[in-house]
């Protein structure tokens, strides 16, 4: 058996998430499907990360152990040719390791949450954004982030779905910018931790959001964090504005 590590861009609108679904289309079956009509194989793909229905990926680092006497570059050939017109791209294949995993070899994730901030309604970037129309204070929300960076119980900003055992996680970074696009402002939350909880990047941007429009100050950002409790999250951001951008693993591991 031979591991292909495979870097996988993919437009999250059409999936219900990343992972396979009793009740729908799933980028991993897309790609296992592929992965069959290539080489006959039942192969698993594994991944360094989960996303939701309509999440996007830029970087998805995934792999799957295959039989089949293939290279790399003919590999994610196939794989590109077979995954048409499934919104799903192979842009990096290569042989690692048997040890390797992409999900617990990786020591890092990075997600980006992008907000339009205009008034027009969005047409081109529908989808793949949240389009608020009202003015946003993009300096206070990124005071308000700073008070969840670091080490903390995060049971505020965790879906009362997620399987993790604990909601203690340390997030390494969490800023937010704003930038002049051909579309418009663009304000982008950066997310950075080893691991999240379920839903927490979008219930962290959907709080910071509130604050940019004045709905709440910013110290409630923080009160909702010490209060460890999911009734006091002011909102949950839709799953479309969020990319899974990078996932992170020891040198000479990547």
């Amino acid at each position: 058996m031979t591991r292909f590590a495979l870097t996988l861009e993919f437009d999250g609108t059409p999936f219900q998430g990343l992972q396979r679904q009793k009740h729908g289309p799933s980028v991993q079956q897309s790609v296992e499907e592929a992965l069959h009509a290539i080489t006959g194989e039942d192969a698993s793909l594994h991944s360094a990360g989960r996303t939701d229905t309509g999440v996007h990926a830029l970087a998805m680092r995934s792999h799957v152990d295959l039989a089949k006497d293939i290279d790399a570059f003919r590999l994610s050939e196939a794989l590109n040719a077979h995954l048409r017109p499934d919104p799903i791209a192979v842009t990096h294949c290569e042989i690692v390791p048997d040890d390797w995993h992409a999900r617990f070899s990786c020591i890092g994730r990075r997600y980006v949450y992008r907000i339009v901030n205009r008034r027009a309604p969005l047409t081109l970037e529908k989808n793949r954004a949240w389009h608020v129309a009202k003015a946003l204070d993009h300096e206070a929300m990124h005071r308000a982030a700073q008070a969840l960076v670091g080490q903390h119980d995060f049971t505020t900003f965790r879906s009362a779905h997620c399987q993790a055992k604990d909601a203690v996680k340390t997030l390494d970074r969490l800023d937010v910018e704003r930038a002049k696009t051909e579309w418009g402002d663009e304000i982008r939350i950066h997310a950075a931790a080893r691991s999240f909880l379920h839903h927490q990047v979008r219930s962290m941007v959907g709080c910071l959001k509130l604050v940019g429009q004045g709905t709440w100050n910013e110290d409630r950002v923080a009160k909702a964090l010490a209060a460890k409790d999911r009734s006091e999250l002011g909102l949950n951001a839709p799953p479309h504005g969020l990319y899974f951008i990078e996932a992170i693993y020891p040198a000479g591991e990547e």
